[in-house]
């Protein structure tokens, strides 16, 4: 039984080469935002990760749509809360008699003084009048905010009787004195004689907030969301602020010592399809014979093993590219393979050097407008106007290229800009029609922007005339699946699949397989074909960071909380960038949260279970 109360008590956007690989994630972190209670009841926490994981570029992950002013004011009203929480460091005036009393105030001189020998003489009910008396007066201290007085009175109450309010008085005490660890120690023991109380819970949380202790502070944080059945908002949002903080410090560590590497071939595939195809450089060609041991040789090398497509592939390719530019002799060739050794650079996360390659590229060759292109990707991390700067300079290049206008659509969306989008995707339809992602990117947009219809009538174009690309027949299953269309939905992915499997068998798109789980999730609560078609993306592609993160999802539905961790952990390992791994440890610390309040305070976790029984998860 809790002790009775009397007083209550950026990022930047992270983009990716494929709106389909965002939209994946977008569903399940939509889902996550819609079903906040299961989150909730299911991990054992408040939080709710809505990070897009892996989106357009590569960069710092996208953690919310609020604009920039939206933010400051969010994090000012955060601190605001947070102050005011930290103030109302109240004491509790526990339990009183029902009966009126006249207000009567003990003077200095009728306090009992007490001691352990005195207290050892008396009898229980005088040591329960003295520790009354005590209490009251050390809260009339504490009201005057004399808190070394209230200590000592505190004190002599718990000798007379050790009550876990009188502790966590004392405790409030400390906290007013910025005595954090105090706090800990008076907070502990008022737990330790009552497991549930929350006041003493949210202080010992804030106490170890303060001594850095992130994760002792959301554990408690978490006890007491549970406890209060999530229907305190303060204490919802100190859970959420707690995650964060966690999550960062450990990405902060983690980026600190991990190596980097490619992500997974369906990533690569994915952003190098983003550009137009074009055929080799001229004397690059497959059937120019060139000695491996010279520069020129390393890049047809390179060449050709992106053709591949597969993991060990873009490997090899990294590689040739790399030790072309070392060997030399490249001649009008040295720009191009500054290019691509800047774009394997990009995607392994070696962000410093990918820049410096793709301005020598551009120095060198300003006519290789791709490298322009690239380059305006990376400036959005830090400089919009340098990446609008860059698209300018490319189209002085050619202002024909269609891939300029494609690609600074895709900032557009990512931006939200989706009427500007439209009109880019638009333009580089009129270039080049041939180009399928810029049709299925203009329909995508026209159904952000509202238009469903006109959406659904442009993926059907696609489908009519591209029939043989199995890229449009996702893309328009996903817009099916959003419109809760499962049948068709599952027949367009299912289709997807097979021709995946047809053209590109060593290295085909796994992204159908997981976009078709999370149908069967939805609309059937499938968890064991779900389980099972996201095994087979990662058959096929083991370092998929969004089949891995669905997995773990499946796995958090069914309440199978220690194989989730492990998914979760796996998702951190194959992130990039810092706000990757920031959002898949948010997953992770949630998850090993509800397992650490399990085995503390196992009584919540039977509350926990009961509380979950009447929400019906649904993922989109």
């Amino acid at each position: 039984m809790a002790a009775q109360e009397s007083v209550p008590t950026a990022t930047l956007p992270d983009f990716s080469s494929s709106t389909s690989q965002s939209s994946v994630w977008d569903r399940i972190s939509t889902w996550a935002s819609e079903n906040k209670a299961v989150v909730y009841t299911i991990a054992g926490i408040a939080v709710v990760v809505t990070g897009a994981g892996v989106a357009y570029y590569l960069t710092d992950s996208k953690t919310t749509t609020i604009g920039p002013q939206s933010g400051k004011k969010s994090a000012k009203k955060d601190k605001r809360k947070k102050k005011e929480e930290e103030k109302k460091a109240d004491v509790e005036k526990g339990n009183t008699d029902t009966k009126p009393k006249t207000p009567t105030v003990e003077t200095v001189e009728e306090l009992p003084e007490v001691d352990e020998k005195i207290v050892a003489s008396l009898t229980e009910v005088q040591r329960k009048d003295y520790a009354a008396k005590l209490k009251a007066a050390g809260n009339t201290a504490y009201g005057s905010k004399d808190y070394n007085k209230a200590i000592v009175l505190y004190g002599k109450a718990i000798l007379c009787k050790p009550d876990p309010i009188f502790y966590s008085n004392r405790a409030a005490c400390y906290n007013a004195l910025g005595q954090w660890e105090k706090v800990v120690e008076d907070t502990t023991a008022a737990i330790n004689l009552d497991s549930e109380y929350v006041k003493a819970l949210n202080r010992r949380a804030n106490a170890y907030e303060h001594l850095e202790k992130y994760s002792e502070a959301l554990l408690d944080s978490t006890a007491s969301c549970i406890i209060d059945s999530f229907r305190n908002e303060s204490s919802a949002e100190s859970v959420e602020r707690l995650l964060k903080k966690v999550a960062e410090a450990k990405g902060k560590a983690i980026m600190a010592t991990k190596a980097k590497r490619l992500p997974s071939s369906s990533f690569v595939t994915n952003y190098l399809q983003s550009f137009r195809a074009r055929p080799p450089p001229a004397g690059l060609e497959e059937d120019v014979d060139l000695p491996e041991d010279t520069g020129k040789g390393q890049l047809q090398l390179g060449l050709r093993a992106v053709n591949k497509k597969t993991s060990d592939g873009y490997e090899e390719a990294a590689a040739a590219f790399d030790k072309a530019l070392q060997l030399g002799g490249l001649e009008e060739h040295e720009a191009f393979a500054y290019n691509m050794r800047g774009t394997f650079r990009y995607l392994r996360g070696k962000n410093v050097e990918a820049l410096s390659d793709l301005t020598k590229s551009v120095d060198l060759q300003p006519a290789l407008t791709q490298s322009f292109i690239k380059r305006a990707s990376m400036h959005l991390e830090l400089d919009k106007d340098a990446a609008a700067d860059d698209f300018e300079k490319a189209m002085v290049q050619n202002p024909d290229d269609p891939d300029i206008y494609y690609h600074r659509a895709q900032l557009h969306f990512i931006l939200g800009e989706f009427a500007d989008a439209a009109k880019d995707y638009q333009k580089s339809i009129d270039l080049d029609r041939d180009f399928i992602f810029s049709h299925i990117q203009l329909g995508v947009t026209q159904y952000k922007l509202g238009s469903v219809a006109s959406s659904m009538a442009t993926l059907r174009r696609c489908i009519k005339n591209f029939d043989n690309v199995p890229d449009v027949y996702n893309y328009y299953g996903e817009l099916l699946l959003d419109q809760q269309k499962y049948s068709e939905a599952i027949e367009n992915f299912d289709t997807a699949v097979e021709m995946e499997k047809r053209t590109k068998p060593l290295g085909m798109n796994v992204l159908p397989l997981i976009n078709k789980a999370l149908a069967l999730f939805q609309w059937k609560s499938d968890f064991a074909e779900a389980e099972k078609l996201c095994q087979k993306a990662l058959i096929i592609d083991p370092e998929c960071d969004i089949a891995v993160a669905t997995m773990a999802q499946l796995l958090l539905q069914q309440g199978k909380v220690t194989e989730a961790l492990k998914y979760f952990e796996r998702a951190a390992e194959l992130s990039r960038t810092e706000g990757e791994i920031v959002n898949a440890l948010s997953y992770a610390e949630a998850t090993r949260t509800q397992l650490e309040v399990q085995e503390k305070y196992p009584q919540l976790a039977n509350r926990l279970s009961g509380m979950s029984g009447g929400f019906a998860p649904q993922m989109r």
